[in-house]
Formats: structure tokens, C-alpha cells, sequence
């Protein structure tokens, strides 16, 4: 009973302490600017987070990031951002549904049938 009692105190130690990253340390840093405005970055750290990006400042950029989620997914995130906007891409990301064949039908009739301005009279 002591022993059982023992493992699983030392089992819960072993998880929390797992479970405490307040002590990560950052392992591996580079930063790079140039003169031309140009930019890039990467950091690793000891719980196993990973980043990195390159870009253009103000501009654009692009980039990655991974590390492991609470529950033990692994996460890989990868990024562009540009005069388009952010766009991130990644397995653990919601998608859109299907747009529906209906849809799809009335948007190519109504392209296909402009519809033709009233002018009113003034």
C-alpha cells in the first residue's frame, strides 16, 4: 500500500512538473536585420516550441511554428502575410465546409445574368 502510494505521489510530482513550462529556457535565438528592410528570425526552446520567420518589414512575411498542444498534438503552423492579408495553414485548423452544388449554381446564373441597373427618375 506505501509503495502504491509512493509511485502514484511520484507519478503526480513527475506531471506537474511536466506540466510546469514557467522553466523553459530559450535553447537556440537568431535574429537578422538588413539594411534593405529585410528580416528573419528563429527561436527554439527547451519544451520543445519552434518558430521562425523571414519577410520584408511592413511588407510581407512568411513563417512557422510548432510545438506540442496540452493534450499531446503536435502542432505545426505555417503563415503568409502580405498586401492579402494573414493566411495561415495547418492539420489542427477548422475548414470551411463544402460550398453546396445550389449555391454554386445560383452564383454561376447570376454571373452569367448580370442584372441591369434601374436608373430612377430625378
Amino acid at each position: 500500500m506505501i509503495k502504491t502510494a509512493l509511485i502514484i505521489s511520484l507519478l503526480l510530482v513527475a506531471a506537474i512538473r511536466a506540466a510546469d513550462e514557467s522553466q523553459a529556457q530559450t535553447i537556440r535565438y537568431r535574429d537578422e536585420m538588413k539594411p534593405d528592410g529585410s528580416y528573419s528570425w528563429e527561436f527554439g526552446t527547451s519544451n520543445g516550441i519552434d518558430a521562425q520567420e523571414t519577410g520584408v518589414g511592413g511588407v510581407q512575411a512568411a513563417g512557422s511554428v510548432s510545438y506540442t498542444a496540452p493534450d499531446g498534438t503536435p502542432i505545426q503552423l505555417q503563415y503568409t502575410a502580405d498586401e492579402n492579408g494573414y493566411r495561415p495553414t495547418g492539420a489542427h485548423l477548422p475548414t470551411s465546409p463544402p460550398i453546396p452544388d445550389y449555391i454554386l449554381k445560383a452564383l454561376a446564373y447570376i454571373e452569367a445574368h448580370p442584372f441591369k441597373r434601374i436608373q430612377l427618375k430625378k
